[in-house]
């Protein structure tokens, strides 16, 4: 086995990492039925081709995702990590970029469907700190569904040094907090912006939120005190797509 290889399960997680030419997919278990799923999605392509594929019962899969307590749906695959992109190249390659930070952020679930709301409304990359991504979560793959095949996500050492050096390269920050002067939505959200969100307890760290040119809020009903991280990204990530496709 390879020492930098991992499992990971559920039918949307296998199936894209088998549909994303970039990734290297060792070997998949798989039931009668979920084989059978896979060539109904995929009519014009075989995706199991040049893949290990061994039949297993449904039962014989649990020992994959019982310690997790999650639903195998008679996928699991052994699969190798994606090549990291680069922030350095990746912004001078691109202009017009909106970038998420996630101050502390560790919960898996949580960074999860982060990432698949990101994807879903074309976030260009995530920054998060090296030793908080969990990158061979199940729990984080799951509640993805296949959408960390398509985002970038930047492992950073230093999350107060690399926001020192996007905001001179032209990046505006906004730190989210509910105690914040403005309203998202009254945001322009032209040229380059880092969206900082801080951690699912505490929110941003004090010497983080330093380096935010301006603290924003999400206006929701004072009886509710928060959201939950990945609720409240959601919301700002689809309300800045909405601005870009106006504005395009």
């Amino acid at each position: 086995m390879n020492k930098s290889s991992f499992f990971i399960v559920g039918q949307h997680a296998v199936i894209e990492a088998l549909r994303n030419p970039k990734r290297k997919v060792l070997r998949i278990f798989l039931t009668e039925e979920s084989k059978k799923n896979i060539h109904r999605k995929n009519p014009k392509k075989n995706l199991l081709t040049d893949v290990k594929v061994y039949f297993k019962t449904k039962k014989e899969l649990d020992k994959y995702s019982t310690k997790e307590n999650l639903l195998h749906q008679g996928y699991v695959a052994e699969i190798e990590h994606l090549e990291k992109p680069i922030l350095k190249e990746f912004i001078k390659k691109n202009n017009n970029i909106t970038l998420v930070c996630l101050d502390g952020v560790t919960d898996p679930r949580n960074i999860g469907s982060l990432i698949r709301s990101a994807t879903s409304f074309n976030i260009d990359g995530i920054l998060i700190k090296e030793r908080n991504f969990p990158s061979e979560s199940k729990l984080m793959y799951k509640a993805a569904s296949g959408s960390i095949e398509y985002m970038n996500i930047f492992e950073v050492s230093n999350i107060n040094s690399t926001l020192k050096n996007l905001k001179e390269k032209n990046f505006w920050v906004y730190g989210f907090d509910g105690k914040g002067e403005k309203n998202f939505t009254d945001i322009e959200w032209k040229g380059n912006n880092i969206l900082l969100f801080g951690s699912e307890g505490s929110g941003m760290h004090q010497h983080t939120s330093k380096y935010a040119d301006f603290l924003v809020k999400i206006d929701i009903d004072k009886k509710i005190e928060s959201l939950n991280i990945s609720n409240s990204a959601a919301i700002v990530f689809h309300h800045l797509s909405y601005i870009k496709k106006t504005v395009d």
